[in-house]
């Protein structure tokens, strides 16, 4: 029964404050929400941009393309060689005669005449890599064979500026989340300390008659952590709509990037965001409370 009247009266004393400081409140939930807005933009990009990376690297591969004097059976050769380079996937050899056919169905047979009776392409190999970021390397080693002619190969640099985009975006992202955070924690550091002076008196009075020194600071830390928990709650809505409508619109027109729309993944996010904010509420209200409430 004690228990529950000291419950009682810490959840009456967090509702005063939570009203007499309201304007305040506002504004240590407002700063908080931006920032942890900021912040799960910023993973959300940060996750999306990685998809979109790992879809175009997986369709990175390698065209060796032979000399055109070598026979289709040392072309035949040089693949099981491809194949034992480190690094190498799968290979697939591609004889001049199929793709002579390819490229008249791509040409809608536009080629014919031009052709002639000799193919001029050459035979070939598609390689499939593990690593795209070994590419060049491969690449390399590959064109250093004996009757290889040359090789081919895209998407790499598109790759590294999408990581290298991605790369900066954690930066700012990081500097703009420390700065709004810091802000956030102040004005819950500063909305307890508010508090605590306007009770310093009936704080002093609770101590003379035996008040512990947590039952006096409980209200004042668990008024950090509801403001805390209220930026966070509103940061994740505003996020969750948000992001829902900007996804469903992007799919309308550009069905082929693969973002991010996993319930499991938004919720994990969602969850971090909540926890975030709960830690910034608690550590908000224990810097005024160990700095200004002298009990």
């Amino acid at each position: 029964m004690l228990l529950l009247r000291q419950a009682y009266y810490i959840f009456q004393e967090v509702g005063r404050s939570l009203i007499r400081n309201s304007l305040l409140n506002f504004a240590a939930v407002g700063t908080t929400a931006i920032s942890l807005f900021v912040l799960g933009v910023g993973v959300l990009l940060v996750i999306n941009t990685n998809e979109i990376a790992k879809t175009i690297e997986s369709d990175i591969e390698i065209m060796v393309f032979m000399e055109q004097n070598l026979t289709e059976e040392d072309a035949l050769a040089l693949e099981p060689v491809i194949d034992r380079i480190s690094g190498v996937q799968e290979t697939t050899f591609i004889p001049r005669d199929e793709a002579l056919k390819s490229l008249m169905k791509q040409l809608g047979g536009e080629v014919d005449e031009s052709v002639g009776e000799e193919n001029p392409l050459p035979d070939a190999i598609k390689v499939k890599i593990s690593d795209p970021r070994e590419v060049n390397a491969i690449a390399a080693e590959i064109e250093d064979l004996p009757g290889v002619e040359s090789v081919r190969y895209g998407g790499q640099d598109f790759v590294k500026k999408l990581f290298s985009l991605t790369n900066w975006v954690r930066i700012i992202g990081l500097l703009l989340i420390t700065l709004l955070g810091l802000c956030g924690i102040f004005l819950i550091a500063t909305t307890t300390r508010l508090t605590i002076f306007a009770r310093r008196r009936e704080i002093n009075i609770m101590k003379y008659v035996g008040a512990t020194d947590w039952f006096v600071r409980w209200p004042f830390l668990l008024e950090g952590i509801i403001l805390g928990f209220f930026g966070a709650l509103l940061a994740v809505g505003v996020l969750y709509f948000s992001y829902g409508a900007l996804i469903a619109k992007i799919q309308e027109t550009l069905t082929f990037l693969p973002l991010v729309n996993s319930s499991a993944v938004l919720f994990r996010i969602f969850e971090g965001l909540l926890a975030i904010g709960i830690v910034m509420g608690a550590v908000g209200s224990t810097i005024s409370v160990r700095r200004y409430l002298r009990v």
